[in-house]
């Protein structure tokens, strides 16, 4: 029976052809990981501030026609459970204002500006620490409730009304709108990188926000 013989050169051949591909991959891996990274935190980014979009419009919608209806806390309760894969309960706030044309109006009720006459807080939302932007409870003598409802106290009434920016000019006296702002915070897997030559990479903002009106 014969056999072949070992080419002990084209083994080693090999061997040398594959040692040769480890290093390039080794070294190349910083790279493709620093392109991957920063690309996923783009993805991760843009699929959070959809979900709060789409928070803040349907919550919009449903505080119009349904405040009468359902607990302002109920309502915000069924936005956060549509928000999977996002932890509204870990890093995540609601916030529902209601908002009235009733000053600065022309003799035809137009042009009036906005106030504020009643706010919502999410009770189930994360410690983001984030704030209303357009109008923020516990000031001009105001406090948020402690009965579970999350509503502001101390507006109904208030003397004088509390204006916003928000609609200004858009409502008629005695129009009403509600505002739903969504806040998340998502800390970016990757920082700015540092490129050489007082040259990086501008970093992911960690702080997403979006708000509806209707």
């Amino acid at each position: 029976m014969k056999t072949r013989p070992r080419l002990k050169g084209g083994i080693s051949a090999r061997r040398r052809t594959r040692g040769i591909v480890s290093i390039e991959f080794a070294l190349l891996l910083p790279l493709l990981l620093g392109i991957a990274l920063p690309l996923y935190d783009i993805a991760r980014n843009v699929q959070a501030q959809m979900i709060l979009i789409n928070v803040s419009r349907e919550g919009a919608n449903l505080a119009s026609r349904a405040a009468a209806t359902y607990p302002m806390q109920t309502i915000m309760s069924s936005l956060a459970a549509t928000t999977p894969p996002l932890s509204m309960s870990g890093s995540g706030m609601i916030y529902i204002t209601q908002i009235m044309g009733s000053t600065g109006c022309d003799s035809k009720g137009n042009g009036c500006t906005g106030t504020v006459v009643a706010q919502w807080k999410w009770t189930g939302g994360g410690d983001s620490g984030a704030a209303s932007k357009i109008w923020n409870c516990s000031t001009a003598g105001t406090s948020w409730a402690t009965d579970g409802s999350g509503s502001c106290n101390g507006l109904g009434g208030k003397t004088p009304p509390q204006p916003v920016d928000l609609l200004k000019g858009k409502l008629s006296d005695g129009q009403i709108a509600y505002a739903v702002e969504a806040f998340y915070v998502q800390p970016p897997l990757v920082g700015a990188i540092n490129l050489g030559g007082g040259i990086t990479t501008p970093a992911l903002s960690p702080n997403l926000y979006s708000m509806s009106v209707f």
